[in-house]
């Protein structure tokens, strides 16, 4: 496991309890070294008690000798130059798997796009992970499904086999573009949701913006080639709710606090964890152009992340839009 951020530390007890040795990499070498010693990350999940089975470390050579499935859990933003570094370390015929929900800034490439060419890497060695897995409940074991996405279906029922247990149910898929998709677009959705919920809107408000974001999601990812199924399941709608409706997720709370009239440079100042969609959505915004889809939800977030376009007029321009078919586009 590469990355000991909150995600990264969940899903090393996942692979652990599932009966695998995890070695878990974290870029500071202090952080790396407390966890040795608390058993504990105090930094992203104070209170959880990692498992003899996770080892930490903050030599990645050390972390990647003889792995045979490497799980990426670093900020999309930072997976290529952190791949840079690593393709050296990597096993020949090891399976590449990404946590992470973003879309390339630079590229607008997926992370598998991204593991791809930095690697060199086929699609039978490369997998997503993706699902309604908000970090803190999964480390403490509350029941959790996922996808595993990979286009060859038996790599991803091995990944699924590795991280299967009583209370983390996995499933596969072979629509990697969706799945993809999927969990980097919602990140965008929930900042509009939290935005919503710091203006005082109600539920009515809130439910349009994740099934029209859902719709916004379904039109990219046909553009792309995906399946428009996926965004009914685990990887789409499932992510979508959860990221959106939960307090514990940093993207909701990130656009609450932008709702209530808090700059985000201010934001961004005091955020020590990731909020992977204020990136995420202008690289979406350019994904779309490239592909002539409308988006106006991720559009309008983009606007007020980078713009700093009041929430109110965000409001107004998304609500005086023309008529359309539900459909439309899809």
């Amino acid at each position: 496991m590469l990355g000991a951020g909150a995600w990264g530390t969940a899903f090393a007890l996942v692979l652990a309890d599932a009966g695998n040795e995890v070695a878990l990499w974290a870029r500071r070498a202090e952080l790396a070294e407390a966890m040795a010693v608390k058993r504990c990350n105090v930094d992203h999940l104070p209170g959880v008690e990692l498992p003899e089975a996770v080892a930490p470390t903050a030599d990645a050579a050390a972390a990647l000798a003889g792995a045979d499935l490497v799980f990426l859990a670093v900020p999309s933003q930072r997976l290529r130059e952190h791949l840079a570094r690593w393709s050296e370390l990597l096993r020949a015929d090891a399976v590449l798997i990404s946590l992470a929900k973003g879309v390339e800034l630079t590229t607008t490439y997926r992370m598998s796009q991204v593991i791809a060419e930095v690697t060199g890497a086929g699609p039978e060695r490369i997998a997503v992970v993706t699902g309604p897995n908000l970090a803190a409940e999964v480390a403490a074991r509350q029941p959790a499904a996922t996808v595993v996405a990979c286009a060859h279906l038996g790599v991803a029922g091995r990944i699924q086999e590795a991280c299967h247990t009583e209370w983390f149910r996995a499933y596969t898929h072979t629509d990697v573009i969706g799945a993809e998709l999927g969990g980097a677009i919602k990140n965008v959705i929930a900042l509009a949701v939290g935005m919503a919920h710091g203006m005082g809107l109600g539920d009515n408000a809130k439910a349009a913006l994740m099934t029209r974001g859902i719709a916004e999601t379904a039109r990219l990812g046909v553009a792309l080639g995906a399946d428009p199924y996926t965004f009914a399941g685990l990887a789409g709608l499932g992510d979508l709710v959860a990221t959106c409706q939960s307090p514990l997720s940093r993207n909701r709370s990130f656009g609450e606090r932008v709702g209530a009239g808090v700059p985000v440079e201010v934001l961004t100042a005091d955020t020590r964890q990731v909020v992977e969609g204020v990136k995420t959505c202008e690289a979406i915004c350019d994904l779309a152009e490239r592909h002539r889809v409308d988006m106006p939800i991720v559009t309008q977030v983009a606007a007020a992340i980078r713009d700093g376009v009041p929430p109110g007029e965000v409001l107004r321009t998304l609500m005086s839009r023309s008529a359309k078919h539900e459909r439309e586009g899809i």
